[in-house]
């Protein structure tokens, strides 16, 4: 074997954890020559359910599984680690506003930036998955100290999916020939589904979806809603789905993106697009195969897009407003 990736997980015995794991240490993401290191963060009382979790990792008998180490310690967890999954994070309670749960978890998300800062690796990426995990991922950036900006990421690859799975059901094609499809700003329900530069076959959307109506509209508010959704139907919050996406996600990163297309990510802004400098905002971007991105330029929005993506533009100030005094 070539190498080692110490992958550090936070919530690791959490649902998504235990969709995403197995599909970790089965050398899926980065290959059959690299063994995997997984060192896993939960709360203290949650130890015990994260220790049946190793357990069933043990009876899987992954070859490329090299160790694993569990803990209630970031500084422990992110010791030495090249790709840091921040799934954990506070859920919203009854009666809780957004800006209640942006508070709450603001905590964490600064304890965890400087633990990165002191433990991890130097080449090390990190992606936010636990909501809201733009200004979480934000939180996190302003307190991991010498760590490029460009090393973080929030997860809106699963907002992308959905929007992909929506319009190849509507125009009655595969997923594979939906192609350029976007999500800008916020992981959250003022999110902009971009269906105007994306593609069926190399075509415009339009070419084989018709309904403009349907694409301004319940498109849009499908994507949107669409955890609320699976809340209502499962009981639950979903698990699977965002755990292939966070997988989804470090693959597009570490593998070139193919030519003429790209995928969805939260990133820190550079200005791009008049979007406001580090606010954590999701852009179309490509990468070159070694976990750097380039945010893609020159994408024409109409005034309908520009409508919504000054909507979810001021979610997020609005958000950063809150949380001012972590960063």
């Amino acid at each position: 074997m070539s190498k080692t990736m110490k992958v550090a997980v936070t919530g690791a015995a959490g649902q998504i954890g235990y969709s995403l794991l197995p599909r970790l240490a089965s050398g899926e993401v980065f290959g059959p020559d690299t063994k995997i290191s997984l060192q896993l963060l939960e709360i203290t009382p949650a130890l015990k359910a994260l220790e049946g979790v190793v357990m069933e990792l043990d009876d899987c008998a992954f070859p490329l599984l090299e160790n694993i180490i569990v803990t209630d310690k970031a500084e422990t967890a992110f010791d030495g680690v090249n790709w840091a999954l921040l799934v954990g994070s506070k859920p919203r309670g009854p009666g809780m506003e957004r800006g209640d749960l942006i508070r709450e978890n603001g905590p964490i998300f600064v304890g965890q930036g400087k633990a990165l800062a002191t433990c991890a690796a130097d080449n090390v990426r990190v992606l936010v998955v636990g909501n809201p995990a733009n200004t979480n991922c934000l939180i996190c950036m302003k307190n991991a100290g010498d760590i490029p900006k460009e090393r973080f990421s929030a997860m809106t690859r699963l907002d992308q999916n959905r929007a992909k799975a929506q319009l190849a059901n509507k125009a009655g094609v595969s997923i594979s020939d939906v192609s350029r499809v976007t999500i800008w700003g916020n992981h959250s329900a003022t999110q902009y589904p971009d269906s105007e530069n994306a593609r069926i076959k190399g075509k415009p959307v339009t070419d084989f979806i018709g309904h403009v109506e349907w694409l301004r509209g319940e498109f849009i508010e499908t994507v949107q809603k669409r955890g609320a959704a699976i809340i209502a139907a499962r009981g639950l919050s979903s698990a699977a789905s965002a755990a292939n996406a966070a997988l989804d996600h470090v693959k597009s990163y570490i593998n070139k993106t193919p030519t003429g297309d790209w995928f969805s990510a939260a990133v820190p802004s550079d200005g791009s697009y008049g979007i406001d400098e580090d606010l954590l905002f999701s852009f179309p971007v490509t990468s070159d195969g070694r976990s750097n991105y380039e945010i893609v330029r020159n994408l024409d929005w109409s005034d309908f897009a520009k409508e919504k993506i000054a909507k979810t533009h001021e979610e997020l100030r609005a958000e950063k407003a809150v949380v001012q005094e972590m960063l």
